[in-house]
């Protein structure tokens, strides 16, 4: 039977809000984006050409204060960094369901308070970990539990780009309680990926620099773990890698499997088109990633990304239907990753967890 639609409070409609959260909404069955917060006139605008429906406030309070009569269901938290906790905490409190953009936190055990205070009032908290569904991790993921590869010895996992210029926004302010920089960025999701993967990392060691001109936060990193499993997983980011390297490389047992080139999602979402359209997620023949072993090379179809699917598994837990897409606690442990990695950062050795 179809399921009562859950209504959504949105809070920010920057990048995060405006091109993944919103879309993503507003086009999952079940779900409808009943209201956004955010106090930037453009933004307002924004919002109501493209969500007409959905009810303007300038604050969080009074969005909290408007949600029984909006028979609010949840609340996404997708604003800068450093107000996550706060915000997420206040929602919890007035006994609402909530989703934060990753990273949760600043740090783990802030993140974990969080988490312990969703699990006393019994309510969900989930963390918008997109990039598990990302095709090309997608096949990441299925090729490993398949056991093609063998025993993975080494995971290479990257996301590299060229922008040599700063571009003054938030995430690039060296204050600690800003979260920025690209290891709360885009480690975020390689250290995720890396734990869904493989498990429980053991050690950590980091290399976190400062590259451009005036950068105050890093912006070309490297992360090696050592899973409990004793694969080892080497991530990189950058700003500036005017060559980008392969997005995944896996060397197993019986082979590797190797893939270029970043999932279109996001690309589509900002280019402002949704799950709605046809072929949304599919990937070219030629973006096909292979399976090499030596000589031997055998290309592999690459699993149509599919963010939408974190709505729409989320819309099933809020009706006790199924599991949390991405547990709160996941977002900790991966937290407590960058932590060690700066730590390691700082001294110039490995640290143990």
């Amino acid at each position: 039977m179809d399921l009562p639609t859950l209504n959504v409070g949105l809070i920010g409609y920057g990048i995060a809000g405006a091109v993944f959260h919103a879309p993503l909404i507003s086009t999952t069955p079940g779900l409808r984006l009943a209201a956004v917060v955010t106090s930037d006139p453009e933004r307002r605008a924004q919002v109501s050409r493209e969500h007409p429906q959905a009810e303007l406030f300038a604050d969080a309070d009074a969005l909290r204060a408007a949600a029984p009569g909006l028979g609010l269901d949840l609340v996404v938290v997708a604003s800068p960094n450093r107000t996550h906790i706060p915000l997420a905490t206040a929602a919890l409190e007035a006994g609402l369901p909530v989703v934060v953009d990753k990273p949760l936190a600043a740090t783990a055990a802030e993140g974990r308070r969080l988490a312990d205070l969703a699990r006393d009032r019994g309510l969900l908290l989930s963390v918008f970990q997109n990039r598990r569904w990302d095709g090309d991790f997608r096949t990441v993921r299925q090729l490993v539990a398949s056991g093609r590869l063998g025993r993975v010895n080494r995971f290479e996992s990257r996301f590299e780009r060229w922008r040599p210029e700063l571009s003054g926004a938030w995430r690039e302010l060296g204050d600690p309680a800003e979260a920025g920089g690209l290891l709360y960025d885009l480690g975020a999701h390689l250290v995720d990926q890396a734990l869904v993967l493989f498990g429980p990392a053991e050690r950590v060691y980091a290399e976190l620099d400062a590259r451009r001109d005036g950068a105050q936060t890093d912006d070309d990193s490297f992360v090696a773990l050592t899973h409990a499993d004793g694969t080892r997983s080497h991530l990189w980011m950058s700003a500036t890698a005017g060559d980008l390297g392969p997005r995944f490389r896996v060397l197993g047992s019986r082979g590797a499997y190797v893939t270029h080139g970043l999932d279109g999602q996001e690309d589509a979402l900002r280019q402002g088109r949704t799950p709605a359209d046809p072929d949304w997620g599919a990937y070219p023949r030629e973006r096909w990633g292979a399976l090499r072993a030596g000589e031997e090379t055998e290309p592999v179809a690459t699993l149509p990304g599919s963010y939408q699917d974190y709505y729409a598994d989320l819309a099933r837990a809020l009706h006790g239907r199924g599991p949390v897409p991405v547990e709160a606690r996941d977002a900790v442990e991966a937290l407590r990753v960058l932590e060690a990695a700066q730590r390691s950062a700082r001294t110039g050795s490995a640290v143990a967890l």
